[in-house]
């Protein structure tokens, strides 16, 4: 027993468009995210001496603004998600569910 309304949206080829749409660029972020995570991490990992690098004549190490940078970069790529999310996606999910309620 399904709810004629939960029907018409999953036979409406927008909404197939969203979910194709929303999981393809949630998952090219997140490979991106790991990319660069990990990519970090290797460095720890197996170049010390480029991450132990001073910068200038202080004590700050090259690793301090790298391990910002990935820091930066999150918060980055979660606005572009948001953004995306509140513009492509809301519109798309609205005009679904007018079309799912005549």
């Amino acid at each position: 027993m399904t709810d004629p309304i939960v029907a018409k949206i999953e036979a409406n080829p927008k909404y197939h468009e969203l979910r194709r749409k929303r999981s393809t660029f949630g998952w090219l972020l997140t490979i991106i995210m790991m990319v660069v995570y990990y990519g970090y991490i290797a460095l720890i990992a197996f170049n010390k001496p480029f991450l132990a690098q001073p910068i200038g004549d202080g004590v700050t190490s090259l690793g301090i603004p790298i391990g910002m940078g990935v820091i930066i970069f999150t918060i980055i790529i979660t606005g572009i998600y948001v953004r995306r999310a509140n513009g492509e996606y809301d519109r798309l999910t609205a005009e679904i569910l007018k079309e799912a309620s005549k």
